[in-house]
């Protein structure tokens, strides 16, 4: 016997079909919720519901979509999987390494299984979590999962539930914890149907996706349980061990406790029940530490956050691009400023914004920020997808890839960055409603025709073409110059864990030195020093402490009285003499 339960308060009546065949009317029980029970629906028994006469539809917390996202639903045991992670405890975010990955390119597959061929090579590298871009059941079968409508079903093309549970296992199983990213600030526009069910959606607010969702009007309890189920969920049956939360910032919520801090408090509480360690990991546009403020502190609880202020500065620092939103930063100032204080804008005036954003992050150490040259984002949202080892040198890229993994964040890699993957990363969609594919093109080439790009210079998201080549090329590894970024990567991370001093810390003992005129950076830790010269021309950069040279992207730097000799665009780590 299976029970089925549905939260739809606006329909006056609710019907289950079962199997496309047999349809049975469900009872009201309280506070909008309908439910039957039926003896012969069992596991993968497919179900849709009828709202006051509607075609079939799926469930608004259905836990498979094997027929696409307009199609019948599926029953899921989750009791039936083999698990073989008894005892299963992920590090702790402040020693990880974490590498986002998207399963549609990572492998030529594109599946959860194809998936878990790849884990040995991350291991090898150093990493220590695997963040997965969403997998939440979205239109078509190749796109980046920010378009999902069935929040608790994995994408049936990946693999499924099942699918996803082997990948979780076999990850576990090499010692690699899982980060799922979800997204709860707005659903696709093709194959949303919750609007039918009840008041999931809210004219009050608005975001950059259309009507907010509802967390503080009439029917947000439910809402809101709708959400904090499914993180739940994801935690609880998939063996996931974080979140990651997307552009909270689009969280509009006006109550007296805000959605995020009512997930951290139900996420703790899950982790006391599982014994397990758990985290949640949010995007944030709003330069605020109360968001990883802890909820004893009067902040939401959630354990860490991207920075893209750091990103943002590296990334023009390295490239000197300043256009869009990267006109706000300047050079080597802000990257230091970056590295000691996570947000370059605490309160600054920001000329993009035109107003002052931010606020200091006093007293947090780096362990509540992520540090990124590259993420899913920063290289699709370009026109052309480009990585930043398509904008600058091989020598650059590698200076880029040491901050990042000896500054005091929590370091994270996307996909192929370690080896300077040849592969672009490009936005694309797999709608079949011609109107919307339509109007998903358009919109693309129209955003970059303001950046000064021809139409056809603009990869078509809709084209099969597109998503091909966002694939990953695994054979590059076997070349020379790829091999070589990539033992550049692992001699990093390796380090990192040699030197405690290179890990997450107090930001406030991160002290930096630079010169913008003669492009250098040193980044004092305490044990070690970086040090990296991202001009053209070899120079001596002066340093007060003096040691060994553990580690150096070029023949050629050596150590004297007057200072550290650097080949042009060059980095180095010293381990200093105690």
């Amino acid at each position: 016997m299976t029970t089925f339960r549905v939260w739809a308060p606006k329909p006056q009546n609710v019907e289950i079909e079962l199997n496309g065949r047999r349809r049975l009317p469900m009872n009201a029980a309280d506070d909008g919720w309908w439910q039957i029970d039926v003896d012969e629906a069992g596991i993968r028994t497919d179900y849709a519901y009828i709202v006051d006469g509607s075609q079939p539809l799926p469930d608004p917390r259905s836990p498979w979509q094997p027929h696409g996202v307009h199609g019948a639903s599926r029953v899921v045991d989750h009791e039936a999987f083999r698990w073989d992670d008894d005892g299963w405890q992920s590090g702790p975010l402040a020693s990880a390494i974490i590498y986002e990955l998207h399963v549609g390119t990572f492998t030529p597959e594109g599946t959860f299984d194809a998936a878990i061929e790849k884990l040995d090579h991350l291991v090898e590298l150093g990493v220590t979590h695997v963040e997965l871009m969403p997998v939440a059941a979205f239109p078509g079968s190749r796109g980046w999962g920010y378009d999902g409508v069935a929040l608790s079903a994995p994408h049936h093309p990946y693999g499924g539930p099942d699918g996803l549970k082997a990948l979780v296992n076999s990850c576990h199983r090499r010692g690699l914890a899982v980060i799922l990213d979800v997204v709860y600030n707005h659903l696709g526009p093709d194959g949303n149907y919750l609007a039918m069910f009840g008041p999931y959606f809210t004219e009050h607010h608005k975001t950059s996706w259309g009507d907010a969702v509802n967390l503080d009007g009439a029917g947000s309890d439910e809402v809101r349980r709708f959400f904090i189920d499914n993180a739940r969920m994801w935690l609880r049956d998939y063996h996931i061990d974080a979140l990651r939360i997307d552009a909270v910032h689009a969280l509009i919520d006006d109550s007296a406790v805000h959605f995020l801090e009512q997930l951290g408090a139900e996420v703790k509480a899950l982790q006391g029940a599982l014994g397990r360690h758990l985290a949640l990991i949010a995007e944030s546009d709003l330069n605020d530490p109360r968001v990883v403020r802890s909820l004893e502190m009067g902040g939401y609880g959630m354990d860490a956050q991207w920075s893209d202020d750091f990103h943002h500065a590296l990334h023009v620092a390295l490239t000197g691009e300043q256009e869009g939103y990267y006109a706000d930063f300047n050079g080597l100032a802000d990257l230091a400023a970056a590295l000691q204080r996570a947000f370059v804008y605490n309160g600054r005036y920001s000329p993009f914004r035109q107003r002052r954003h931010g606020r200091p992050a006093t007293g947090l150490p780096g362990y509540k920020f992520l540090g990124y040259i590259q993420n899913h984002d920063q290289i699709g949202n370009r026109a052309q997808g480009d990585r930043i080892s398509h904008l600058v040198s091989p020598e650059l890229a590698k200076i880029g890839a040491a901050i990042v993994l000896t500054a005091p964040f929590i370091p994270m890699l996307f996909q192929g960055e370690e080896w300077g993957a040849s592969s672009p990363f490009q936005y694309f969609t797999n709608f079949d409603n011609t109107e919307l594919g339509k109007a998903v093109s358009e919109g693309r080439r129209g955003e970059f025709a303001a950046f000064g790009w021809e139409p056809d210079e603009v990869p078509d998201p809709q084209s099969a073409e597109t998503f091909q080549r966002s694939k990953l090329n695994w054979s590059e590894l076997k070349e020379e110059s790829h091999a070589s970024l990539c033992d550049w990567h692992r001699q990093l991370i390796r380090l990192r864990r040699q030197i405690p001093a290179l890990g997450t810390g107090p930001l406030d003992s991160v002290a930096v030195r630079y010169d913008e005129s003669a492009r250098w950076i040193v980044v004092d830790r305490g044990a070690a020093v970086v040090v990296c010269n991202l001009g053209a021309d070899a120079q001596t950069i002066p340093s007060p402490k003096h040691g060994e040279i553990s580690l150096a992207s070029q023949e050629g730097v050596t150590l004297s009285e007057d200072g550290i000799h650097m080949p042009g665009e060059s980095a180095a780590i010293v381990k200093i003499e105690e």
